[in-house]
């Protein structure tokens, strides 16, 4: 259940099934003990699916009985509930500060499955805090009553007044939109946003609908973008988000930007950029963003780049899946929304997306190719390969440099390989990119013969 429940970034399970009653009751309670040690309030969020409420009843109680205050955000997007720890509200005539967050979200997994995503002091909560708090909440026989008072704050209504003033420039910009929200919870603060700042803008399914009826809210998957891009023939250009909001798809009518790419245009309009990128991010950003600033390479998954953004002093991070983190001018965390809006203000300012992209070095890249294993073999097969490279096949192409920060990137002459252990699900995640076609598609073939001999 640890495993398979408490994972690597976040809180995640089927409802009622992984996530009973009685679990969430005791997660609210031992990591409200956590909250406890630095402070009396937590700010708690909830996505669209139709469990996310009751979810947020379990918890309350738990944080009830550890002594915590829960300040309730009620519906809202991932970002509002991280926005939510900058911001003092006012609870029982005084100002109070959160002292953690916890976001109430599936993010883009199916229906049934829900979870939980926790800042502790403005930190993210992960690792090895996540699988240590796994286990005091699996080992305990504590019963915890219902009690589910609570009080409510107005962060939503503060992010968008926030956003709206700081990018008040973009008002009536002349642009036809296309925004495709998969019935997650982007619209309840992007729309407002549009609407205030007379935006010209097309909604696709932007009523929060759990049960996600029209596709799926991942807008890394191709299937999903079929409605926006038949919707961008009428448009300029279109935004599609994931189910909490913390990932973007941005399209114009000859591209899909990826979050990589987005990076190097975002940081060639900074002053001596430092930008954090994930092992799957392409040699391309790298090496356009080392021409103008820094670029530092690091390992997968969200609660990482932040924690390695802060390090570092980074002005901005990256995943190709479209988590985009702006310390410039922001908090330091993924905001979709706040991507959005940055995006606009570079085509206010003349930036053109489709020509800075035909710029860059052409190279040839795979989608991840998910290889099945189990839990248990995922992070030893890795070592397998570390060692099997340490040796390889007589007609396996040269290898230049061995990157082991997260699983194994293999830097060949003309390109690169990446096998690394999904932190998230019993897969290993793979991916090839070259200077051609088939180049690419060597460096797979040779890794692909390697790993089959350790499956």
């Amino acid at each position: 259940m640890i495993k398979s429940i408490f994972r690597e970034y976040d809180i995640r399970g089927i409802f009622q099934k992984e996530l009973s009653e009685e679990l969430v009751k005791k997660i609210g309670f031992f990591l409200g003990k956590r909250v406890k040690k630095i402070g009396d309030f937590v700010s708690v969020g909830y996505d669209a699916r139709v469990h996310s409420p009751i979810l947020f009843k379990w918890l309350t109680s738990g944080f009830n009985k550890a002594g915590v205050k829960v300040l309730n955000m009620g519906l809202v997007p991932t970002p509002v509930n991280y926005f939510s720890s900058f911001n003092e509200f006012d609870v029982d005539g005084k100002k109070v500060l959160p002292s953690a967050s916890v976001m109430i979200t599936g993010s883009h997994n199916p229906p049934e499955y829900n979870g939980f995503k926790i800042t502790l002091d403005k930190n993210p909560f992960f690792g090895k805090d996540i699988y240590e708090l796994g286990k005091e909440v699996t080992q305990s026989k504590i019963l915890i009553e219902d009690n589910e008072e609570n009080f409510f704050i107005d962060a939503k209504d503060r992010y968008i007044e926030y956003m709206v003033k700081n990018f008040s420039h973009l008002t009536s910009l002349d642009k036809k939109i296309v925004i495709d929200c998969g019935n997650g919870v982007a619209g309840v603060v992007l729309e407002p946003i549009f609407k205030k700042l007379n935006i010209d803008y097309k909604a696709l399914y932007c009523n929060p609908d759990g049960t996600f009826p029209n596709h799926h809210p991942d807008p890394s998957v191709e299937k999903n973008l079929k409605d926006i891009k038949e919707a961008l023939k009428e448009a300029d250009i279109g935004f599609a988000y994931d189910g909490d909001a913390d990932r973007i798809a941005f399209l114009t009518k000859e591209h899909n930007f990826k979050g990589d790419e987005l990076a190097i245009i975002f940081a060639k309009n900074m002053k001596n950029p430092v930008v954090v990128g994930e092992v799957k991010c392409s040699q391309v950003m790298y090496d356009e963003i080392n021409k103008i600033g820094k670029a530092i390479m690091y390992k997968t998954g969200h609660s990482n780049l932040k924690v390695k953004m802060k390090e570092v002093g980074a002005d901005l991070a990256a995943e190709v899946s479209g988590h985009i983190f702006f310390a410039d001018r922001y908090f330091g965390y993924d905001d979709a929304i706040y991507a959005t809006l940055r995006i606009l203000e570079l085509i206010k300012k003349g930036v053109d997306f489709d020509s800075e992209i035909k710029k860059l070095p052409k190279v040839f890249n795979t989608p991840e190719i998910k290889i099945k294993t189990t839990e248990e073999k995922k992070f030893k097969i890795i070592e397998k390969l570390k060692d099997a490279l340490k040796n390889p096949p007589s007609d396996f192409p040269k290898i230049k440099d061995i990157i082991d920060i997260d699983g194994v990137r293999v830097v060949f002459e003309d390109g690169w390989a990446l096998v690394r252990a999904s932190n998230t699900t019993p897969v290993l995640v793979t991916r090839f990119e070259a200077k051609s076609k088939e180049k690419a598609e060597f460096y797979q073939n040779k890794i692909l013969e390697i790993l089959k001999g350790l499956l």
